[in-house]
């Protein structure tokens, strides 16, 4: 009876080995603590935190490309106010600066992103599992045992891979390792309804939008003709209205125009100038805009290239072509990246060939190409299409517009957000027999606002050793604000933190103790153990104190708000930030200088360093502000202050003519 009880179990276990993904031949299960999917830049951070907290970690890339969008082409950083970006993902954009010779830079080359995240793995000595996409999960109740991998360029069983992890962190845009732990999640808009939101839903607004008069007509005026393409013949449902439409994917573009490193636009494969027929009549309606900057915003990077992205009523935004994305098999999204490729390039081309486009528009188009420095394994092109939004979990708890106005603060915040919520259009319909886009919402004016842990795991009776930081519990206009690459980086590092705790206290993502999460984040924000930096903001009562009259702007500073004085405001007056030095030592010294208009040309400012005071002026024409930002950090210079607080900055308002603004300073350990 004994032997036959053991034969039944060993049977048992040989089937749940067998189902888990195993085959015969095939190589052994790779083990790890934490398993982390996706290397785009969320996951290496992630995989970044995992290891340095002394976790085993495997990072698998199911395509062949390192960082996501970050290293894609995205160099214009959305940022929406730089106090929400904290720990590895402000590290990684300091990383950058250095790069430059700045402190921080948040627009940057593709190639020099890749370098930099490369940097991560190799100091924590990770290697991408790359070619390798999901196509199981095997569960024990609601806890993920293992995951089976297959290669993405040439699928074959014989040469599946098993993982078996104690955590597993999805950072994919697509949510794949998500949907297949059997995690509940949406696609495309709720309804306004759903969440007691405004601006979730069908939205036909004037944001990106195309003029009036333009035919959607392949014979201007005649319905029976047909649509030109690019527009749909789905009706405009009222506003608010609920659907599973996605909004617009695009490639974000990097050409040059150095002419020792370019590579000609020449027609794609495919092309097909029909396809261009609805930006032709916009063209031919709107003979005024003759400019690039009026079709795409065409950002400078460095070295002379570009981060081009969408721009009005028809530009690099493949609008209503992508709604099948986030559900689709493996081959049918390759085709739909595909035909995104092949769009954007036929567009470019366009611009430079057509006889429908003005002269100066398509002498322009010639002055770039493609840089012979980037991209080099895949033709001079990025191999990431800009996925704004696929699946989006709906998890222990759900961010909506209310998170983002700050009519709802969330307690156990392990990360903030500060962009608009945007959302790119998402079809392209008639309305009164006119071509009109919809879906395109943005809108802002809040501070940053926390991000809930709760929105970064499933529902325990779902999944007990999952999170998700990408494709994270949000409503889709709310995941407008949040979906941005510094967010994921912060969220990622949060998740990873919170695996290890969960591994090592043995119990599940959802349980725990989140205080102490937080607080880990705070006194540990580079996962080195060193004194982190100190920073003492406008906001902060306990360590700010200020004379005379400074008016409270809400926006456009570090932070929640800034304090200025008045343009005319002869006064005088003055903020002094005093931080709490934890140890003494060596730090550097940056104060942020929010853009004002009618700004003092001079700032007085005194510094405390013990027992001695340094007098400095700054010069208003030296503070230079690049990228999606109102303002910068200006150095002041390296001071050795001891612990406690003996030690203070000093803007003064006296004697200024112009406005004078007093927001954070920064004090960094020289040891950085």
């Amino acid at each position: 009876m004994m032997r036959k009880r053991i034969a039944i179990a060993q049977i048992a276990c040989l089937a749940a080995f067998l189902l888990s993904g195993f085959r015969f031949g095939a190589e052994s299960p790779v083990q790890a603590d934490v398993c982390i999917y996706g290397a785009t830049s969320a996951g290496v951070i992630a995989a970044y935190t995992a290891k340095k907290m002394g976790k085993t970690v495997v990072l698998i890339e199911p395509g062949g490309h390192l960082g996501g969008m970050t290293s894609g082409g995205l160099g214009y950083t959305d940022i929406g106010n730089k106090y929400a970006i904290t720990g590895l993902s402000r590290d990684f954009y300091r990383r950058i600066g250095k790069h430059y010779g700045k402190f921080e830079q948040w627009t940057f080359e593709p190639g020099v992103a890749k370098k930099y995240l490369q940097q991560y793995l190799d100091e924590a000595g990770i290697k991408v599992l790359y070619q390798s996409r999901v196509i199981s999960a095997s569960k024990s109740g609601a806890e993920i045992k293992s995951i089976v991998l297959e290669n993405s360029l040439k699928p074959d069983t014989k040469s599946n891979r098993t993982i078996v992890a104690k955590v597993f962190l999805d950072c994919t845009y697509e949510g794949d390792l998500m949907a297949k732990a059997g995690v509940k999640y949406a696609v495309g808009r709720e309804a306004n309804a759903d969440y007691n939101e405004t601006i979730n839903g069908v939205q036909l607004m004037k944001g990106h939008q195309l003029p009036d008069g333009i035919d959607p007509y392949k014979i201007a005026g005649k319905p029976e003709s047909g649509l030109v393409w690019g527009v749909s013949n789905d009706k405009l449902e009222p506003n608010g209205t609920g659907d599973k439409k996605v909004q617009a994917y695009n490639y974000r573009i990097c050409l040059t125009s150095d002419p020792g490193n370019m590579v000609p636009i020449t027609k794609p494969d495919g092309y097909d100038p029909a396809h261009f027929e609805l930006l032709a009549r916009l063209i031919a309606r709107q003979p005024e805009r003759k400019t690039l900057n009026d079709y795409f915003i065409w950002s400078k990077m460095p070295n002379n290239k570009t981060d081009i992205n969408n721009r009005n009523g028809f530009s690099t935004d493949m609008i209503g072509m992508n709604h099948d994305y986030p559900d689709a098999g493996y081959k049918k999204r390759e085709e739909i990246i595909k035909a995104h490729e092949s769009y954007t390039k036929g567009l470019l081309y366009f611009f430079g060939h057509d006889p429908r486009v003005p002269s100066e528009l398509r002498e322009a188009m010639l002055k770039w190409g493609y840089p012979k420095d980037e991209y080099v394994e895949t033709g001079h092109w990025s191999p990431q299409l800009y996925v704004r939004e696929a699946r989006r979990m709906i998890g222990t708890y759900v961010m909506t517009q209310a998170n983002c106005e700050g009519k709802e603060v969330v307690k156990d915040g392990v990360g903030m957000a500060a962009y608009t919520m945007d959302s790119h259009n998402i079809q392209r319909i008639v309305v009164n027999g006119m071509a009109k886009n919809e879906g395109n919402v943005e809108v802002g004016g809040f501070g940053p606002y926390p991000i809930a842990y709760g929105s970064l795991v499933p529902k325990e009776k779902e999944c007990t050793n999952l999170l998700v930081p990408v494709c994270l519990s949000a409503s889709h206009i709310a995941y407008g604000s949040i979906r941005m690459e510094p967010v994921f980086m912060v969220l990622a590092q949060s998740s990873a933190v919170a695996a290890v705790m969960a591994i090592d206290s043995k119990t599940s993502v959802q349980r725990i103790d989140v205080a102490k999460l937080q607080a880990r984040l705070k006194t540990d924000p580079l996962v080195n153990g060193l004194v982190p930096e100190i920073l003492v903001d406008n906001d902060d009562t306990k360590h700010v104190a200020v004379k005379g009259e400074w008016e409270v702007v809400k926006k456009g500073g570090y932070g929640p708000s800034f304090l200025a004085t008045k343009e005319n405001d002869r006064n005088g007056g003055s903020v002094t930030f005093t931080p709490e030095v934890p140890a003494s030592g060596a730090y550097h010294i940056y104060v942020y200088f929010p853009k004002v208009a009618k700004a003092a040309s001079e700032i007085k400012l005194s510094v405390k360093h013990g027992n001695e005071v340094k007098d400095i002026t700054v010069q208003d024409k030296d503070i230079v502000v690049e990228g999606q930002t109102s303002g910068e950090w200006y150095h002041l210079g390296k001071f050795d202050l001891p612990q406690g607080g003996a030690s203070a900055v000093n803007i003064s308002s006296e004697g200024a003519s112009g406005a004078v603004v007093a927001d954070a300073v920064l004090f960094v350990p020289d040891s950085k």
